[in-house]
């Protein structure tokens, strides 16, 4: 059976892609910072019949906490096939290039970028033992320096000094990472579910978790010739759902 991490899965969009993969006969580590609520949130599946699923803690701020958790799949699994880094906040509001604090700023790049790669360089040697492992980074249209820079672009006018230029950055590491790994199986890839109504954005946004859930899975269970190092989004109406980066 393979295995999968989702950070940030203890509700929304990693919660409904970790209910996803669960169906598809992957067993899924279902992170969260708090593990009583992981666990609660496991209650409330092992209910409604779900059985692969499993609460981890792990806080992508606290480098003890990714190597406990690396350490937990490892004695368990032996390896991982699948990294979803979902795990991201937005900070404070409004976020203003003039006036929002440096320290602020560094509070949403800590998880959503520095996070990441925190994440992803501990889990390294337990995916390289995947027969097809995947890394899928969660990111935001609003990470897209091309559609920012476009006026005709919907959401041009929604701009976030602090948490766009992370997903931005993040979006870059992936790139890197990408091309680090492009002579072996892995397939990495950052993914944007789309402006999805959620608790993350007071259920501002018109698609669902259903819908940003089997967009995820669907650019991250790949087969061996799918892409890598490629931006997609389910707010690209072009069929293919690459995004301009």
């Amino acid at each position: 059976m393979k295995s999968a991490l989702i950070t940030g899965a203890n509700r929304s969009i990693g919660l409904e892609t970790a209910k996803q993969l669960s169906k598809q006969g992957i067993f899924v580590y279902l992170g969260s910072r708090d593990l009583a609520k992981g666990n609660e949130v496991i209650g409330t599946l092992t209910e409604q019949g779900f059985k692969n699923i499993k609460a981890i803690e792990i806080d992508v701020t606290n480098a003890d906490s990714i190597i406990a958790a690396k350490n937990i799949i490892e004695q368990e699994q032996g390896k991982l096939d699948i990294l979803i880094n979902n795990a991201g906040v937005l900070g404070v509001n409004p976020q203003t290039a003039t006036e929002t604090a440096v320290d602020d700023i560094k509070a949403v790049f800590e998880t959503n970028f520095f996070g990441v790669i925190q994440v992803t360089q501990t889990f390294l040697d337990l995916l390289k033992k995947s027969d097809a492992p995947r890394i899928s980074n969660i990111t935001s249209g609003l990470g897209s320096l091309t559609l920012h820079s476009d006026p005709s672009w919907k959401y041009y006018q929604v701009k976030a000094a602090a948490y766009g230029p992370s997903k931005s950055a993040l979006n870059a590491y992936t790139i890197v990472l990408a091309y680090e790994l492009k002579d072996s199986a892995f397939k990495v890839n950052v993914i944007d579910p789309g402006y999805t109504a959620t608790d993350f954005n007071h259920h501002s946004g018109p698609g669902t978790v259903e819908s940003a859930a089997s967009f995820i899975i669907k650019h991250t269970l790949t087969d061996e010739n799918g892409p890598t190092g490629q931006f997609f989004s389910n707010d690209i109406e072009d069929e293919s759902g690459i995004s301009p980066w």
